[in-house]
C-alpha cells in the first residue's frame, strides 16, 4: 500500500508544479542585509465549497480563491491558501468559494477570474507565479476587485504592480539558511540540494541553504559537503530518482533539500531505500506528506513560507478597508519577530522538525533572534554561488 500511495502521490504532484519560482529579477526585496528588517510590512471548472453570506462587519467582501494548475489537495501552495482563505471567511461570516481552472494556461486562469467577477466576488486570492500573466490581463478590466497574489513578484506582472493588486514574495534565503544550520548541527554533514528549476526563488532557497551549512560547519569545526543540482523541472521522474539514488547509496549523502514542487518525490523515493537518510521539505511543512509516503521520520525539517499568515493578514486588512495601503506593491516578507519564530513569514516547523541535542527549539529561537537583530546576515544575491569558507560545494548544474 505504501508503494501504491507513493506512486499516486508522484502522479498528483506532476500536475502541481512548484509555486516557488517566477520571473523576478533576482533580489526579492531589500538588497544587502536580508536578515534583520524589523520594519518589513506584514503583509471550465465549477466553484466548490461556496459558503453563505452570514452578515457581520466584513460581509461586504466576498472572497474567491483560484488554484494555479494544481488542486486544493496538493499539500502545498494551493491547499494551504485554500484552507487559510476558507477558515478566515468562516470565522468572519464572509462568503467564500474557490475555482479550479480546467487546465494549465493563462487563458483558463483568466476565465476563472471572469467567472468569479460575474458571480460578484470582489476579493480574489491567487497562489503562485503562474498568475503573473493573468494579472496583467485582468487587473485593469476589474478595477473594483482586490487581487492578493502570493509568490508573484513585480517581474512576474511585467515590472509594475497594478493599484488593485498586492503581490507577496518571500525571503527564501532566510529559511534556506535556517534549514542548512539545522541540518549540520543535527549531524548531517554530507548534504544535497535538489532544486526544481533555476528560477530566482529556488536559487534563493539553495544559496541560503549553502550559507547556512557553511556557517554551521565553521562554528562546529567540521567538514561538510553540499552536492548542488537542479532537475530542470518541477516534478520527480525515474531519471531524477536514479540521480538521488546515487547520492544516497554511493556518495553517502545523508539528507537532501528537495526544493521545487513535486521534485521531492524523487528525493523521497531514494531516501526510503537507505535507512536513516533524510529529506528537507519546502514551502509548507511536508512531513505529513513525505513521512506517510516514504517512512516515518524521513523529513528532517521544512523551509517554510508563511502563506496562511499572509492570507489572514491581508484579508484582515481588506475587511478593515485598508487595501489601498497595499495595492500597487510587491513586498518581500521575511522576519517580523525576533522573539516568536512562528510569527515570521519564513520559518521552520516547531512541531515536526527532528530537534536534537545539537540543535534544539531553544537553539532555533536563538538563531532567529540573531537573524532578526542583524547579528547574522544572509545574502539574497543570486548572481553566483555564495562564497564559502568551511565547506565544499559541488555545483553540478542541471540533471536534464
Amino acid at each position: 500500500m505504501k508503494k501504491l500511495f507513493a506512486i499516486l502521490l508522484a502522479l498528483a504532484m506532476v500536475l502541481s508544479l512548484a509555486a516557488c519560482g517566477g520571473n523576478d529579477s533576482g533580489n526579492s526585496g531589500d538588497s544587502g542585509n536580508a536578515g534583520g528588517d524589523s520594519q518589513q510590512q506584514e503583509p471550465a471548472a465549477t466553484p466548490a465549497d461556496e459558503g453563505e453570506d452570514q452578515g457581520g462587519e466584513a460581509a461586504d467582501i466576498r472572497v474567491a480563491m483560484i488554484t494555479d494548475y494544481g488542486d486544493i489537495t496538493d499539500q502545498s501552495f494551493n491547499q494551504t491558501t485554500y484552507e487559510a482563505s476558507k477558515s478566515w471567511c468562516e470565522a468572519n461570516g464572509v462568503k467564500f468559494t474557490y475555482y479550479k481552472p480546467a487546465g494549465d494556461s493563462t487563458a483558463e486562469r483568466v476565465a476563472m477570474v471572469e467567472k468569479a467577477a460575474d458571480e460578484d466576488y470582489n476579493v480574489i486570492v491567487m497562489p503562485g507565479f503562474a498568475f503573473g500573466e493573468t494579472i496583467t490581463q485582468v487587473a485593469d478590466v476589474y478595477p473594483d476587485i482586490s487581487f492578493i497574489a502570493l509568490d508573484v513578484s513585480e517581474g512576474d506582472v511585467g515590472g509594475t504592480v497594478p493599484e488593485n493588486v498586492y503581490c507577496a514574495v518571500y525571503k527564501e534565503e532566510l529559511c534556506g539558511y535556517m534549514a542548512g544550520v539545522a541540518a549540520v548541527k543535527l549531524g548531517y554533514t554530507h548534504l544535497g540540494y535538489l532544486g526544481g528549476m533555476a528560477v530566482p526563488a529556488v536559487q534563493r532557497f539553495g544559496y541560503g541553504f549553502v550559507q547556512g551549512v557553511d556557517a554551521a560547519a565553521g562554528e562546529l569545526g567540521v567538514d561538510a559537503t553540499v552536492e548542488y543540482v537542479y532537475g530542470n523541472q518541477f516534478f520527480g521522474d525515474p531519471d531524477i530518482t536514479a540521480y538521488a539514488d546515487n547520492w544516497y547509496q554511493n556518495l553517502g549523502v545523508q539528507a537532501v533539500f528537495a526544493c521545487g514542487g513535486g521534485i521531492f518525490t524523487s528525493a523521497g523515493e531514494a531516501a526510503a531505500k537507505v535507512p536513516g537518510t533524510k529529506v528537507i521539505g519546502v514551502d509548507v511543512d511536508q512531513s505529513f506528506t513525505m513521512d506517510a509516503a516514504y517512512g516515518e521520520g524521513v523529513t528532517l525539517t521544512s523551509a517554510m513560507k508563511g502563506l496562511a499568515a499572509t492570507v489572514n493578514h491581508m484579508l484582515d486588512e481588506v475587511a478593515a478597508g485598508n487595501f489601498a495601503n497595499y495595492g500597487g506593491k510587491a513586498e518581500a516578507l521575511g522576519l517580523v519577530s525576533g522573539d516568536d519564530p512562528s510569527a515570521n513569514y519564513v520559518l521552520l516547523p516547531m512541531d515536526t522538525t527532528l530537534w536534537g541535542d545539537g540543535f534544539s527549539q531553544d537553539d532555533y529561537k536563538a538563531l532567529v533572534k540573531d537573524m532578526f537583530d542583524g547579528k547574522i546576515t544572509v545574502s539574497d544575491d543570486i548572481s553566483a554561488m555564495p562564497a564559502v569558507s568551511n565547506i565544499t560545494v559541488n555545483d553540478l548544474g542541471n540533471i536534464k
